[in-house]
């Protein structure tokens, strides 16, 4: 049996065992103490707490700092006050409430009464810290959690240094699968140590959300290839770097064990479960069940062209009289990634990414003479891109046709397709696989297909040319999907990304200040919803009307208090 739930059953044992004799000490009848769930309502009323607090108790990430509070406030309602007491109940209440229900002297008396006396102000600070860090768990694990765009890859829909938050019940919150952790840290406390412990694990549950994960929805998601991480390389995909390995260097046969003999350059190598992994935003570009082409840049959904979002970005080789570009007319078309010259066969040229829905104004510019799409030839093998292999000579411009994964469904599998499927087998779906000899085994036995267990999803990034997303790492399975993003609450200007110009600010206050008063594209992001085809206009004057308006109210509704006290 798996450690976790050992260990869960275990504390549920002892836990019982202290209630059933504490009950009857208390007045109430000791079976109740039997009975899951309804134990916990009686021994809220015995420590005299609301009912409500069920609710938190059942709270992933919320509930076992909940029971340690419980543990501590029935050792106060059976008279045991001590420092070592309290202290003992609160960390080792599991061990603690059995050890004090069999002493010969220990008798109710009740929750201890401080409405009487003025709480120190330690305790006050404790108490307030705790409520906070309850709430904002509850309100970060099932309705709202701040992110900050990390990458590009979505540039000019979602840019580097937006601040936003992103709506878990729009898919339905997943229960967290390492529940014990350090408080609004994701997975790294200082250096390497790690936020949470691994000894007990939560199974993926999602609870009702107000939709599901549809075509073209923008979805944050935890980074399927997160699952192993070289430490030294943290920004980066570790089957990557020993693809990368192999690729430098011939001599290097197996590059996972040439990364994990150079710790002194990669660092360890360590493990995430799927709720710790980095935090990713990409477009879905396909559902579970759709079959994805790409086609000479061309997205094909289904056999039919998909949606090309307003602001999507492609490289294209941008020949001109000889004259090059103005830095007024890098910022006014929204170049942030470009303009550098290169050559090839017709001659010199400039290799810029550009927004689609600036495409047919910057051919009009005088000095432009054409403007052709820069694009991988087909059955150009890049073996970065999915899934790695020769028999699949895929790249960023030609793609599949790829099915995507659905729930439920059975495909047939050969020694070709199994490395289109091999790592949901494996490393999603928790099987054991094995090739040889020609045939397929699937948990020892042999087979010739195979039925998935989840939903998967296909994602892209909008900026096409500079985005790592499932063309390089594959599939997400619906375990990672994390919310939807819905509203840009602060854009901060990143040193030397997103914007072109002269200025390199330092330093937060600074990059705010510059953001707010001198950059408008930035200004403009301010306080905006976020939607598939961009974002709203900014609602930051109507924010501060609104924060205005009810700070003048409340002074002069306070003055004129003051006033009629006077008289």
């Amino acid at each position: 049996m798996d450690l976790s739930y050992l260990s869960l059953i275990l504390f549920s044992i002892t836990t019982i065992i202290g209630l059933y004799k504490l009950f009857s000490l208390a007045g109430e009848e000791s079976w109740k103490a039997l009975i899951p769930f309804y134990n916990f309502i009686v021994w809220l009323k015995i420590i005299k707490k609301p009912w409500w607090w069920i609710f938190l108790i059942i709270t992933p990430g919320v509930n076992f700092l909940m029971t340690a509070i419980m543990y501590y406030l029935t050792a106060k309602s059976f008279n045991k006050r001590t420092t070592q007491d309290l202290f003992l109940a609160f960390l080792f209440g599991y061990i603690y409430l059995p050890y004090i229900a069999f002493q010969k002297d220990v008798k109710y008396v009740g929750p201890e009464d401080t409405s009487k006396r003025k709480p120190s102000i330690v305790r006050e600070w404790t108490e307030a810290i705790v409520f906070a860090v309850i709430a904002a768990t509850v309100i970060r694990t099932f309705f709202l959690e701040a992110f900050t765009i990390p990458t590009s890859s979505l540039e000019k829909s979602l840019m580097v240094g937006d601040y936003l938050f992103v709506s878990k019940v729009s898919y339905g919150a997943k229960i967290p699968n390492t529940p014990l952790s350090f408080p609004f840290v994701h997975h790294t406390l200082y250096g390497t140590t790690k936020s949470y412990v691994e000894w007990f694990k939560l199974p993926y549950f999602r609870l009702p959300g107000l939709g599901s994960v549809e075509n073209n929805d923008i979805v944050v998601f935890n980074y399927p290839d997160g699952d192993t991480v070289a430490l030294n390389a943290q920004d980066q995909s570790y089957y990557q770097v020993c693809r990368d390995a192999e690729k430098m260097n011939p001599a290097i046969k197996n590059g996972r064990n040439y990364i994990w003999s150079h710790p002194e350059v990669y660092g360890d190598i360590t493990y995430r479960p799927a709720d710790k992994r980095e935090n990713y935003v990409k477009r879905c570009v396909a559902i579970a069940g759709d079959t994805l082409k790409i086609k000479n840049q061309k997205l094909f959904i289904n056999s039919k062209e998909s949606y090309v979002a307003p602001t999507m970005q492609f490289y294209y080789k941008v020949r001109t009289d000889g004259n090059g570009f103005a830095p007024k007319t890098i910022e006014k078309f929204d170049i942030t990634d470009g303009a550098r010259n290169d050559r090839d066969s017709l001659g010199d040229y400039f290799l810029i990414n550009l927004p689609f829905n600036k495409l047919e104004e910057f051919k009009k510019l005088p000095n432009v003479k054409s403007v052709e799409p820069n694009i991988e030839p087909e059955d150009g093998y890049d073996y970065r891109i999915f899934p790695h292999s020769p028999n699949y000579r895929w790249n960023n411009d030609n793609f599949g046709p790829l099915y995507i994964p659905k729930a439920g469904v059975t495909v047939k599998l050969d020694t070709t397709n199994i490395v289109l499927y091999s790592r949901i087998i494996v490393n999603y779906e928790g099987n054991a696989l094995d090739v040889k000899a020609g045939k397929i085994y699937i948990n020892g036995l042999e087979t010739d297909s195979y039925t998935f267990k989840l939903d998967y999803y296909f994602m892209m990034g909008d900026n096409r040319h500079n985005s790592a997303d499932s063309r390089s790492w594959g599939f997400v399975p619906e375990d990672h999907i994390v919310g939807k993003p819905v509203f840009i609450w602060l854009s901060i200007k990143e040193d030397n990304k997103n914007i072109v110009g002269d200025k390199v600010q330092s330093g937060f206050l600074k990059k705010l200040k510059t953001s707010l008063f001198e950059d408008k594209t930035r200004r403009a992001r301010f306080f905006t919803f976020v939607s598939n085809d961009g974002i709203s206009k900014s609602y930051l004057i109507h924010f501060i009307v609104i924060i205005l308006a009810i700070s003048g109210f409340s002074y002069f509704r306070n003055k004129r208090k003051g006033k009629n006290v006077k008289k």
